[in-house]
């Protein structure tokens, strides 16, 4: 346990989450992803702080996107950070730069689990925070998502076979995790990638939270926040009820769906059955008009047919079933 005089809330409420919600199971091996920023130098020290009593073995893993002139600087810095605490380091660097904020989100992911898998680490532990999810939050709403677009930050998930992700910091504003590299004197290295207006979560964080806080509620990243947990309970029970009416709907070997079993449930589980369905058959994620447009074969005519997805496959009525066919 850490000495008692860094001992603080932020410290006692981490290991109470942890606790409570069984997300870091004790004697596990841990990468832990340190970008250097605010939130993961205080995840990394709090985890830090808390290995004696939870008997993890810790690793910093630092994914390098080149984006910045100082980012080969960034990463020895949080090398000798690592160094420092006698903590396992772990380097990717892009070889091409991504072009979006998705694209290297998915990169990130994909290197964290490839570092995880090839050092037998069995979680990946990231410091996204309630500011993170309420922000998340707002993004995906002027998308157009969904219920799980909403709560798209979850606590965990599994990343690939056998490694978790996993969030303990979703409790935590960025206002907690500054305040608390400042207590303890962590040297927070500043992305200017994090000021650049042209990202949309930079516009969402650096303009349009202030502007909700200051005229709305000044407690609204907590407020979204707690709407993203709220949703979450939602989504994962109608995702598990919608997964046993498919499995019950579909045909054990052929791609093609029940639809007189699918007429008789409500439309939430309709759309999800339909977009579990088309997930497992096309060659790429569902979106919402796909989706729609074969969910309107559920009560057409028999021989009705949708016009071809992009990978020139045809969903198609054959009598009780909802048949996809090949191009």
């Amino acid at each position: 346990m850490a000495e008692r005089s860094l001992w603080t809330a932020l410290h006692a409420q981490i290991h109470i989450t942890l606790r409570s919600r069984r997300l870091l199971p004790q004697n596990q091996r841990l990468l832990v992803a340190v970008s250097g920023g605010q939130d993961s130098l205080c995840l990394i020290k709090l985890l830090l702080d808390l290995q004696p009593k939870w008997g993890w073995q810790l690793a910093i893993g630092h994914c390098d996107h080149r984006w910045r002139d100082d980012s080969a600087a960034n990463a020895e810095a949080v090398h000798q950070l690592a160094q420092s605490w006698n903590l396992p380091f772990y380097c990717q660097t892009a070889s091409q730069i991504s072009t979006s904020e998705a694209e290297a989100r998915h990169w990130r992911y994909e290197a964290l689990a490839t570092i995880a898998q090839s050092h037998s680490y069995t979680a990946v532990v990231t410091g996204h925070t309630a500011s993170d999810r309420a922000e998340t939050l707002l993004h995906n709403l002027m998308r157009g998502s969904g219920m799980d677009g909403l709560q798209a930050l979850g606590w965990q998930r599994e990343l690939v076979p056998g490694v978790s992700l996993v969030r303990p910091f979703l409790e935590v504003t960025r206002v907690e995790t500054a305040a608390f590299c400042q207590h303890l004197h962590l040297c927070v290295w500043d992305d200017a990638t994090n000021h650049d207006l042209k990202y949309a979560r930079n516009r969402i964080r650096q303009e349009l939270l202030p502007y909700l806080q200051t005229h709305f509620n000044p407690q609204v990243e907590s407020a979204l926040a707690r709407t993203a947990e709220l949703l979450q309970a939602d989504v994962d029970y109608l995702e598990t009820t919608a997964t046993t009416l498919r499995q019950h709907a579909q045909h054990p070997t052929l791609p093609q769906v029940n639809r007189r079993l699918l007429q008789q449930a409500p439309l939430a589980l309709q759309r999800r059955v339909m977009r579990q369905f088309l997930e497992q058959v096309l060659s790429h994620p569902a979106n919402f008009a796909e989706i729609e447009k074969a969910l309107l074969l559920i009560t057409s005519p028999n021989r009705s047919r949708t016009d071809p997805f992009p990978g020139g496959e045809v969903a198609e009525v054959q009598g009780e079933w909802i048949w996809l066919c090949p191009p």
